[in-house]
């Protein structure tokens, strides 16, 4: 049986040029590096510069991963963007890019599944391509989250960064087997039940400001570990496979403890978990792709290699994508 299936061709990232470490977050909030790094692994974080917008991030992240795809904007029919932290209001972000990339057709909008959203716009883009609507898509997670933290708040400040990554989908015929290349299955879920705990208080429809990050973490790392495992064997059971068959787990840098509790909870090695929190903190929705790049980049993730994506963040939404690379 023929199936279309999404296969990668190329990926990006971008980080803003400043570096903020613990030690300096410790002179304007009471922490120290090593409670930072005992809790979380985090040593340090980019924050972008007065100015840079999540567009600029995600648009640099776009243009790497349209260089290493060796194509053009006008090869490109979709952009998705996934961003808790949008430039505006409106219009979607993704068209700030889209006109910044100068690509003249397709159409380009918005996700928001705040740090699952980068996984969510895999499916969405995947959906696109196997229904035959679009040949190819640009999928970016971007954030600025330094812009929504309560500097004053050492439980959730130390924990986020800035950043943004993105990748190249094209379609290509495959046999409908767990051997082809591209996306083989992606898995979303949410659970607006538990909104208290991970939250933005403020919008425009509410107070028309902003407001700031707001996050119960012990209740929301017990809520993590568990539906994380659980979204991983789904996507191993829909394709036939064990956790024995994954080259990497790819998963959300929120903190090393999750990443490490949900390895052992799947019995995987932790040596095949591609982890990039201590240098990046969490990203958000850009979290995966930054991690995904780094890997391809420096040799750890090659061609024919089973690789799974997994994030989970406030809603509660969580997902996972099965991909061979």
């Amino acid at each position: 049986m023929t199936v279309i299936r999404s296969v990668f061709r190329g990926c990006g990232a971008y980080l803003p040029e400043r570096v903020m470490t613990n030690d300096e977050l410790a002179k304007i909030v009471d922490t120290s590096d090593d409670w930072i790094q005992e809790r979380t692994g985090i040593k340090q974080r980019h924050i972008a510069a007065e100015g840079e917008m999540t567009s600029d991030l995600a648009f640099n992240a776009a243009a790497a991963a349209l260089d290493n795809a060796g194509l053009e904007p006008d090869d490109i029919d979709l952009i998705v963007l996934a961003t808790a932290t949008p430039d505006e209001t409106f219009p979607a972000t993704a068209t700030r890019v889209q006109a910044r990339l100068e690509m003249r057709n397709g159409f380009a909008f918005d996700v928001q599944a705040v740090c699952s959203g980068f996984v969510y716009a895999l499916s969405v883009a995947d959906n696109f391509i196997k229904s035959g609507q679009v040949g190819r898509a640009l999928v970016i997670g971007a954030e600025t989250f330094s812009r929504i933290l309560d500097w004053n708040d050492r439980t959730t400040c130390v924990l986020f960064g800035d950043g943004a990554g993105a990748v190249v989908l094209e379609g290509q015929e495959g046999k409908g087997t767990s051997d082809d290349r591209g996306l083989l299955s992606t898995h979303l879920h949410s659970d607006g039940r538990h909104h208290d705990l991970l939250y933005v208080d403020g919008g425009p429809s509410s107070t028309r400001t902003t407001g700031y990050l707001r996050m119960e973490g012990n209740k929301v790392f017990r809520h993590a570990v568990v539906n994380l495992a659980d979204v991983v064997r789904e996507a191993l059971e829909a394709n036939g496979l064990t956790p024995d068959d994954l080259d990497w787990i790819v998963p959300h840098q929120a903190n090393k403890r999750i990443l490490d509790g949900t390895a052992r909870k799947l019995n995987l090695p932790s040596e095949r978990v591609i982890i990039t929190v201590d240098h990046h903190a969490n990203t958000s929705a850009a979290s995966v792709p930054l991690a995904l790049t780094e890997a391809v980049d420096d040799g750890r993730i090659t061609r024919g290699q089973l690789v799974l994506m997994e994030a989970m963040g406030g809603g509660f939404t969580w997902g996972s994508a099965l991909a061979r690379w």
